[in-house]
């Protein structure tokens, strides 16, 4: 691939993005090639960095820290709670990804190396950090809406778990939508990013395919764990706000 070609394609993208988000009248619309704009840059310094890193084991762990550490300030930021609460978050996220990411290394499934650790456990942060937002955002949201529901819950005697139970367990639901539809049409609708990236590596279809097998079950089971903790964490408020307005 040309380095040329594709920033003039990816600039080409971004402004055919930026036009239809802003034609649309959507909040905040440079945000998104803002993000194309991010992407670009850290997958630059990521190249660099991958470079001397992926080889040995203290990097690796240091960089998936870094991973884990920037998926809690973005899942702190989006869900605009206190920021007391971000270690709980980060735990979260550490918890959901580590589960998946040792059932893989323990049974053998994949050989414990630091390439394949950095790209299972990096694949499955990423998404752990997704459906801890959806939740979080999904489930605070509708606290607030639904603040009706919850107070006549507990006029009734109910604890604030148990008030906010369906509204939790609603939130959970939805939060694990995108996670099992890509799991669903697999090889159907999409080809995936880690069986394309092990094709093009050399290994056959075969072999790619289990890979991706693994990583879909391990996001899969992270985004359970996830929806699971976050549900536990914010679902039992102490005070409903009047007001509520993620980012």
């Amino acid at each position: 691939m040309n380095l040329a070609t594709t920033t003039i394609t990816v600039l080409v993208l971004t402004a055919v993005t930026f036009a239809l988000v802003a034609r649309l009248g959507v909040d905040q619309p440079w945000l998104q090639p803002w993000a194309i704009a991010r992407a670009f840059a850290q997958l630059a310094l990521l190249s660099v960095l991958l470079t001397g890193i992926i080889a040995n084991p203290v990097w690796v762990a240091l960089f998936l820290t870094v991973m884990v550490l920037a998926a809690t300030w973005v899942v702190t930021r989006r869900l605009d709670t206190s920021w007391r609460l971000a270690p709980a978050l980060g735990g979260i996220i550490t918890i959901a990804a580590a589960v998946p990411v040792t059932i893989v290394f323990t049974t053998m499934a994949v050989d414990l190396t630091t390439r394949y650790t950095l790209a299972v456990a990096g694949i499955i942060i990423g998404n752990t950090m997704t459906v801890t937002t959806l939740t979080g955002r999904t489930l605070l949201h509708s606290i607030v809406t639904d603040r009706d529901e919850i107070e006549t819950w507990l006029a009734l005697g109910a604890t604030p778990r148990h008030a906010t139970l369906r509204i939790a367990r609603s939130a959970a639901t939805t939060a694990l939508i995108p996670s099992t539809d890509q799991t669903r049409t697999t090889g159907l609708v999409t080809l995936p990013g880690a069986f394309v990236g092990a094709v093009f590596a050399g290994a056959s279809p075969l072999e790619a395919a289990q890979f991706q097998l693994l990583v879909l079950a391990s996001i899969l089971t992270s985004a359970a764990i996830a929806a699971t903790l976050t549900t536990t964490l914010l679902g039992a408020p102490t005070r409903i706000p009047m007001t509520l307005t993620p980012r």
